[in-house]
């Protein structure tokens, strides 16, 4: 066959392009003529809920470092939620202890706060997040695991504000939380964060044997020697 150009291929018989090799570049050339190929199924929905929770390298009795770790957990879902352009309803908190260590002491507790307007603001939902928290946690355990779920999600374009929304300082708050966003992925993960996050983060998962992050992380760029 003699394609040697985009336009040849567009031109060329969808059939025969087929027999000749496969099904994925037939779609490929009905795409060139503007015939969408992508079923409804491919595209994946908004999810409803978004979870981000973590096992602690090490055990944590402290609130402050529960406090660091469930700041670091909903910042990350806030980003996902605004990747995806959607607001959430209800925040939930939870910690536990781990159920290997049999001669601890028990215990695992949560909490699920609703918002009175629905929200991607990092601040916001840290705010609540850190609320549920204070009210879950008692001392004298040892924590193994933390989590952060964000509900009730529905699209941004489409919430509903209350009486007592003030459009001006929403507007702000989102060019706040764009500019952000912005900066940590031209910056690299975690380039701006909340103080409440910490930067000792000694709960987290031990790495060790992580692979460098050689495209996203400017301490981890490979270094060229001659």
């Amino acid at each position: 066959m003699q394609i040697h150009s985009v336009l040849a291929l567009k031109q060329a018989d969808p059939a025969l392009i087929r027999r000749r090799f496969s099904v994925v570049t037939e779609r490929t050339v009905m795409e060139l003529r503007g015939v969408s190929c992508l079923a409804l199924e491919e595209i994946a929905p908004a999810k409803q809920q978004i979870m981000c929770s973590c096992s602690f390298g090490s055990p944590v009795m402290h609130l402050d470092e529960l406090r660091e770790a469930v700041t670091s957990f909903a910042t990350r879902a806030a980003e996902k939620l605004r990747r995806q352009s959607s607001v959430a309803g209800a925040v939930h908190v939870f910690i536990s202890t781990s159920p290997f260590r049999e001669n601890d002491p028990q215990y695992c507790q949560g909490m699920t706060i609703p918002l009175p307007n629905a929200t991607n603001n990092t601040l916001k939902l840290v705010q609540e997040v850190l609320g549920g928290l204070r009210l879950i946690y008692r001392p004298g355990y040892c924590y193994a695991k933390a989590g952060v779920m964000l509900m009730e999600i529905s699209p941004a374009a489409i919430r509903q504000g209350t009486l007592f929304l003030d459009a001006g300082a929403e507007d702000s708050s989102n060019q706040l939380m764009q500019n952000m966003d912005l900066i940590n992925r031209k910056m690299g993960k975690d380039a701006i964060f909340l103080a409440s996050a910490g930067t000792r983060n000694h709960w987290r998962m031990k790495q060790g044997n992580k692979s460098p992050c050689y495209t996203t992380h400017w301490g981890e760029l490979a270094v060229a020697r001659c």
